[in-house]
């Protein structure tokens, strides 16, 4: 059996810049030492951890991600505990592009009683969401479209963590992204916000007076995707961490007495 030292070792050649930290990961998921062999074996060709161990740590929460599926970063945390924040208990919440549902679980964790709905373009996507979302909707189509129709002004919190790398920038992502997460779940089209306007465009047949629109995005496109919103009717703020090194953008539909975004995130903190 590799010895610890061993891993440590391997990963590092391997060019795993935290190395320790990967190789505690992967010594204490490893069920014996052949599944240890084949983990260490599959991270030095280049496989994401989160796809060796079949698992991520996300807002506190173990979400599985399996082979193929867009793995959750640190930065969409930001998103997920201001979606949280504006979630009340019984909310009806819709996530789009939910890849493995790790926003959905961590709302799910926190907020009781919420209506949650997902829905992927991948088929793989769509199945781990499922085992990660018992009890949820979760569907496999294009953003809205596997929606029913009863939801049509009944969203209380609209999530959509589209791709939004700009396609001849694909190429300059890390090797792991790259080779190991659909192209579909990266490639934001020429300008990076193809999915946004799309869903900026869709979100007011959804959404209920007052409710929420929340996407991440990055520093450099924030003053268009905040535009992308303000044309869509909603009322718009910016939210970044620096610790995360995020940034999100907040819409929320006018109505007479509800409370704004920022009133509600008055209290949150984005570290």
């Amino acid at each position: 059996m590799l010895s610890p030292e061993q891993v440590v070792a391997r990963l590092r050649a391997a060019g795993c810049v935290f190395a320790d930290d990967e190789a505690e990961v992967i010594l204490g998921s490893a069920a014996g030492p052949g599944e240890l062999a084949e983990m260490v074996a599959r991270r030095e060709r280049g496989a994401p951890l989160e796809h060796v161990v079949g698992w991520a740590e996300f807002c506190g929460l173990r979400v599985l991600v399996t082979d193929g599926v867009f793995v959750p970063r640190r930065r969409t945390e930001l998103l997920a505990t201001a979606a949280m924040a504006l979630a009340r208990p019984g909310a009806t919440v819709v996530d789009l592009c939910c890849g493995s549902g790790a926003i959905g679980a961590v709302i799910g964790a926190a907020v009781p009683g919420i209506d949650l709905f997902a829905v992927d373009i991948e088929p793989a996507a769509v199945a781990c969401a499922r085992r990660n979302l018992p009890g949820a909707f979760v569907a496999q189509g294009d953003l809205d479209a596997p929606l029913p129709d009863r939801l049509r002004g009944r969203v209380d919190v609209l999530i959509a963590n589209t791709p939004y790398v700009p396609t001849d920038d694909v190429r300059l992502l890390p090797r792991e992204a790259r080779l190991h997460e659909p192209k579909v779940t990266l490639d934001g089209g020429a300008d990076g916000l193809d999915i946004q306007r799309r869903v900026a465009a869709l979100a007011g047949r959804w959404l209920a007076p007052g409710g929420h629109l929340l996407i991440e995005t990055s520093d450099e496109q924030a003053e268009s995707t905040f535009a992308l919103f303000v044309g869509a009717g909603l009322t718009t703020r910016v939210v970044t961490s620096d610790e995360l090194a995020a940034t999100i953008v907040i819409g929320t539909v006018p109505s007479p007495g509800a409370e704004t975004s920022a009133e509600i995130l008055a209290t949150f903190s984005e570290s």
